[in-house]
């Protein structure tokens, strides 16, 4: 899906890490809430409350999921974050993304 239709967006910018990683929010008429964003080159740990769904719409990182060793995501893949964990992240490259937050 290139586009959303029908959604409400959050004007203020998230930011992390001194502004190097950046996003939006973007709300559904369901209720459903995804994360527009961007990450520049460095090394980041993040938390998660609920289960995420990270698809890499281009960029090149690696990313340590819990109990797995370090893997590669580029442009067109995607990867889950379980609920209440951590993910480090290794971004060689400026990476866009979408987040999506599942409701279990």
């Amino acid at each position: 899906m290139s586009q959303f239709d029908n959604v409400s967006v959050v004007k203020e910018a998230n930011m992390y890490f001194d502004g190097k990683v950046t996003s939006r929010v973007i709300l559904f008429e369901d209720g459903t809430k995804k994360t527009l964003g961007i990450m520049l080159p460095g090394e980041y740990t993040f938390g998660t409350e609920a289960k995420e769904i990270m698809e890499i719409t281009s960029g090149d990182l690696d990313v340590l999921l819990p109990g797995e060793s370090w893997q590669r995501f580029q442009g067109g893949s995607s990867f889950e974050v379980p609920a209440n964990s951590s993910f480090e992240l290794k971004v060689k490259k400026i990476t866009d993304y979408c987040c999506s937050y599942i409701a279990e």
